[in-house]
């Protein structure tokens, strides 16, 4: 494949509070042409940032064709004050705020909006989340305002209810996933849906001793099988390695060999349909 939907130019797969340093000042170009640079070396010509406050994603976007590579940001995550995300993103208290962010985002040039409307995986604990999803009447406004504004919805969302939310309303990519049910793998499929399930961020902690691996391991065991599943299901899929998170480098190629491992023979097929989606929408 030689695109990446879903990486993360601010983070470095190392440390996310050093990383962040680096272009608290301002971005750091070096580590952004070198990190280009790699992606080009492997062949991709595609990058979807998820976003960042600092400008970094930005940065990247005005320097990736010089390496061949076209490069999408929203700028930075959206996120409700208090919740998964502010760390990177920008904040909004109540929808009137958020309203503004989304028109700001258009003044600035962003070129889709990313909501952040879960929280993470609890990597030692099978089946937890770190934070439960926002209430469904949020998710659907949250949607709904940003394509009142002409954008794209790239959602971090976890878990099968906030998912099925998410979906229900019409986001056009949903990022992670964690945790899905029937429903809302059916939900998704039947609303043309891509998932893009960064299967990099579980399957590269294996053998690391950063957390329990028997929990590493059943949530890997869970998400490939639901991405069969999905597959199965005739549901939209799309390679995203979440680069920068801690284990997944830039440039990483591991996202691909996962998602073989889940999708057989046909992933590179499979992969194709969801990436053209997102490189349409996005």
């Amino acid at each position: 494949m030689n695109c990446d939907c879903h990486m993360h130019m601010v983070l470095d797969g190392i440390d996310w509070r050093a990383a962040i340093a680096r272009h608290s000042q301002k971005p750091n170009e070096a580590f952004i042409h070198k990190a280009l640079e790699e992606y080009r070396r492997n062949g991709i010509t595609y990058l979807r940032d998820g976003g960042d406050r600092w400008g970094v994603g930005a940065k990247a976007r005005e320097l990736a064709p010089q390496y061949g590579i076209t490069y999408r940001t929203p700028l930075a995550p959206l996120c409700q004050k208090g919740h998964y995300g502010g760390f990177i993103g920008e904040n909004y208290v109540n929808l009137k705020e958020y309203a503004r962010l989304v028109a700001d985002i258009r003044q600035r040039g962003g070129d889709f909006i990313k909501i952040m409307i879960s929280g993470l995986m609890d990597f030692d604990r099978f089946g937890v989340l770190t934070e439960e999803g926002l209430p469904e009447a949020q998710i659907k406004e949250l949607i709904h305002i940003a394509h009142e504004e002409g954008f794209s919805v790239m959602a971090h969302a976890n878990g099968a209810r906030t998912v099925e939310a998410a979906a229900r309303w019409g986001v056009d990519s949903v990022e992670h996933g964690a945790y899905l049910d029937e429903a809302a793998m059916q939900t998704m499929a039947q609303m043309g849906t891509v998932w893009v399930p960064t299967v990099s961020t579980i399957g590269n902690l294996l053998g690391k001793g950063r957390f329990r691996e028997e929990a590493v391991a059943a949530i890997l065991d869970s998400a490939l099988q639901n991405i069969s599943d999905f597959a199965a299901m005739g549901g939209l899929l799309a390679p995203g390695t979440d680069a920068g998170a801690w284990a997944v480098p830039h440039g990483s190629m591991t996202e691909f060999l996962w998602m073989e491992k889940a999708l057989g023979k046909d992933a590179e097929s499979i992969l194709s349909r969801g990436a053209k989606i997102i490189q349409k929408k996005f």
